[in-house]
């Protein structure tokens, strides 16, 4: 009882009040008497106010209650609801002081919720959290400081004493783009309609002609006999895509997959490119895996359609972390080569900042450009693109700007160099990555190379 007992900011003042009134009382005695009744009402109070807080209930329930809802996962990189339900059980209006314990990844000292409730009032908190890291996550208890209308004396309920939560590659992200894909609103998330340029040989349907439309789809007899019926539009052979294709996100653990933007890593930008990439492959009948790489060899999930394909993914996504040192391609292309033996689109999320960094590895990406359709996706240093934009106000300034320029050169570089041996490349900001990715894996499809 002694424990939950908490002294609130209305008691410290009225007895700093009492200092004073005493001290003025010493200086005229005639109020003496005034000030000690009304200490001695303050102290009745004080004892009515512990008593509504702490007396017994009749049902043996506690007088106030509490829940927290978090998810069993969280998704990383993005804005996880979270909920706390209250329940005022007292018969008489309470303020409540809600603090949430939680983990301590967030670094968040700010979760501090105030409220009122009527007598059996019940009231939802909702809030959010954006993790930032996987990994396992500890929540601690749901603190409730209760208030009576005297408002004296806290009493502090502990509910949800602790819960461990395990943080996963953004399936939230995920989950949108499944959404929007089924719905067909994918350009809200920038993904591009994508004009089929090749087409398979396998047949689907006869449909409309549409602008944009490949003439050689023409079929000049349907048209004719639709001539005669409904008019003289143009009908075409509708072709399905091709289905079954291997699709693998090959994701670089080494040293410069750790520089950070916008709270995360750039492998947690590859490993949550990676998660939707694979979803979408999945929705449009491909096979999707994962290979993992760095100075050691890393793990693989083959590529398959079967139901559950995704969940092996996710759960290989979880525990991948960076390693220090530079990445072997050589171990790459050898881990490829035993385990990837049909020809198939290899996404290499990886990061060049330097055009020599790039040459050295640059042998074995020929070889696997070999056997494979390979996109090579590193990422732009909007820092550097910051800088860059920004005028210089002096000689200091203007010497940052150049090495800057020099560094994004290098980049374009890199490009020129990966597309002169036919290797296809994308040079983008990590915020955007998903959407770029998603928009030339569809590209690729549409123009017929996977």
């Amino acid at each position: 009882m002694i424990r939950s007992l908490f002294v609130a900011l209305r008691l410290w003042l009225l007895l700093i009040a009492f200092v004073m009134a005493f001290v003025t009382a010493w200086a005229f005695p005639v109020l003496l008497p005034l000030v000690q009744i009304a200490l001695g009402v303050f102290l009745v109070l004080i004892g009515i106010d512990g008593w509504l807080l702490f007396r017994p209930a009749g049902n043996k329930q506690p007088a106030f209650f509490a829940r927290r809802d978090v998810p069993d996962r969280l998704s990383n990189g993005d804005e996880n609801p979270l909920t706390i339900h209250l329940e005022n059980r007292y018969p008489f209006r309470t303020d409540v002081d809600v603090i949430d314990e939680i983990p301590f990844q967030f670094q968040r000292r700010d979760v501090l919720f105030r409220d009122r409730l009527n007598p059996n009032e019940t009231k939802t908190i909702r809030y959010e959290l954006r993790p930032t890291k996987r990994g396992e996550y500890s929540f601690g208890a749901v603190n409730v400081f209760v208030l009576t209308p005297i408002g004296l004396l806290k009493r502090r309920y502990q509910f949800e004493t602790g819960k461990q939560v395990a943080v996963y590659p953004s399936f939230l992200q995920m989950r949108q783009y499944e959404l929007l894909a089924a719905t067909n609103r994918l350009t809200e998330v920038g993904i591009k309609q994508i004009r089929r340029v090749g087409h398979s040989m396998e047949f689907e349907q006869l449909r409309p002609y549409a602008t944009g439309d490949d003439r050689r789809t023409i079929n000049w007899r349907a048209t004719a006999r639709r001539a005669d019926q409904q008019g003289t539009s143009l009908v075409v052979n509708a072709f399905q895509d091709e289905r079954a294709q291997p699709v693998y996100c090959l994701i670089d653990k080494g040293r410069p997959m750790q520089s950070p933007f916008d709270g995360l890593t750039l492998l947690d930008y590859a490993i949550n490119a990676s998660l939707v990439l694979c979803n979408v492959a999945l929705y449009k009948q491909d096979r999707a895996g994962i290979l993992t790489f760095s100075n050691q060899p890393g793990q693989l999930v083959p590529a398959d359609r079967k139901a559950g394909q995704i969940g092996r993914i996710l759960d290989v996504l979880y525990r991948q972390k960076t390693r220090f040192l530079e990445s072997d391609y050589e171990l790459l292309y050898t881990s490829v080569r035993a385990h990837i033996r049909q020809r198939s689109l290899l996404l290499l999320f990886t990061n060049f900042e330097t055009v020599n960094g790039l040459r050295r590895q640059l042998p074995y990406m020929r070889r696997l450009a070999k056997d494979h359709l390979l996109l090579v996706i590193f990422f732009e240093n909007t820092a550097l693109r910051t800088l860059i934009d920004q005028p210089a106000q002096d000689t200091e300034q203007v010497y940052q700007k150049t090495i800057a320029e020099k560094f994004a050169f290098e980049k374009k570089q890199i490009v020129r160099e990966l597309q002169q041996y036919g290797i296809q490349t994308i040079l983008t900001a990590p915020q955007d990555l998903t959407a770029n990715t998603i928009n030339r894996y569809l590209d690729l499809k549409a123009r017929g190379l996977i």
